[in-house]
C-alpha cells in the first residue's frame, strides 16, 4: 500500500467483509497491529491482531475501545465494516405498504447511527503527522441520482444518510487534520449472508468473493489522498456520485 499504515481499527471484524480486511492486513509487513472489535470476539491467529467484544448499543465501550486502540500509537486506518440489509425478521421493501418504523430504526441504526458514534471516539485518535483514513461501508444504492429502480426505501436512505454523515465529516476533520482522509466504500456484491436471498439476479462475475473485494478496496485505499476525503468509492477505483 503506497500510504503506510501500522496501527489499524477494524470494526464489524466477524463479518465477512470484516475478516477479509484483517487477513488481507494483517499480512502487509508494515502493519504493526490491528484491534478488531465485534459483537462476538473472533480469533484470526496472529499476533498482530487483538480481537475484543463490543456491546454497540454501549457508547461508553465505543469510547473505551477507541482509547484502547490509540494508548501505545495513534491510529493510521479504521475501517467501519458493520451493516445491514435483512435479517431473519426485516426484509428489503418492495413498495411503500412495506415500509415500518421498526426497520427505518434498525437499518438507520447499524448503517448511518453507529458509523457516526464510531467516528466521533475513533477520529480524535487519528494520526496527525502522517495520512490516515476512515473509510466506511457504504453501497451504491445510497446514491439518488442513481436510483433508477425504487424499493429497498430504509437501506437506500441509511445509505444515503450515511454518505451525507462521511461529506461532512470531512469537512469538520479537514479543518485540523490535513492529511486526513474520511470516505465510503461501495464492495461491490459480495458473496456474503447481507447479499445471499439475492444473488439469484446476480450475473456470475459481478458477485465477488470477499478477499476479491477487499484487495480491490485496499488497492483503492492506498491510492487516495486528502483531496478525496468525503467521497464515496467503488471497489473499482471510480467516485459514486451522490
Amino acid at each position: 500500500m503506497n500510504n503506510l499504515f501500522k496501527n489499524v481499527v477494524v470494526l464489524g471484524a466477524n463479518g465477512k467483509i470484516g475478516q477479509s480486511f484483517i487477513n488481507q492486513l494483517k499480512k502487509l509487513n508494515e502493519i504493526e497491529s490491528i484491534y478488531a472489535f465485534s459483537r462476538s470476539q473472533t480469533n484470526f491467529n496472529s499476533q498482530k491482531v487483538q480481537s475484543f467484544k463490543l456491546n454497540y448499543e454501549n457508547e461508553e465501550e465505543i469510547k473505551n475501545a477507541a482509547i484502547k486502540a490509540s494508548k501505545k500509537n495513534s491510529i493510521d486506518l479504521v475501517i467501519v465494516a458493520n451493516g445491514i440489509l435483512h435479517d431473519k425478521f426485516t426484509f428489503p421493501e418492495k413498495k411503500l405498504n412495506d415500509l415500518s418504523i421498526e426497520k427505518f430504526q434498525k437499518l438507520f441504526f447499524v448503517n448511518t447511527i453507529l458509523p457516526a458514534i464510531f467516528a466521533k471516539h475513533f477520529l480524535p485518535y487519528l494520526s496527525k503527522n502522517n495520512f490516515s483514513t476512515f473509510a466506511v461501508m457504504s453501497a451504491r444504492v445510497g446514491s439518488i441520482s442513481d436510483n433508477r429502480l425504487g424499493g429497498w426505501y430504509s437501506y437506500r436512505a441509511s445509505k444515503a444518510a450515511l454518505n451525507m454523515i462521511i461529506k461532512t465529516l470531512s469537512i469538520e476533520i479537514g479543518r485540523t487534520r490535513k492529511n486526513a482522509i474520511i470516505i465510503g466504500l461501495h464492495p461491490g456484491t459480495v458473496d456474503s449472508p447481507l447479499s445471499k436471498p439475492f444473488q439469484n439476479n446476480i450475473p456470475n462475475n459481478k458477485l465477488f468473493t470477499p478477499d476479491y473485494s477487499i484487495k480491490n478496496l485496499l488497492n483503492v485505499i492506498s491510492e487516495l489522498s486528502p483531496n478525496d476525503s468525503g467521497k464515496v468509492f467503488a471497489w473499482d477505483g471510480k467516485e459514486i456520485l451522490p
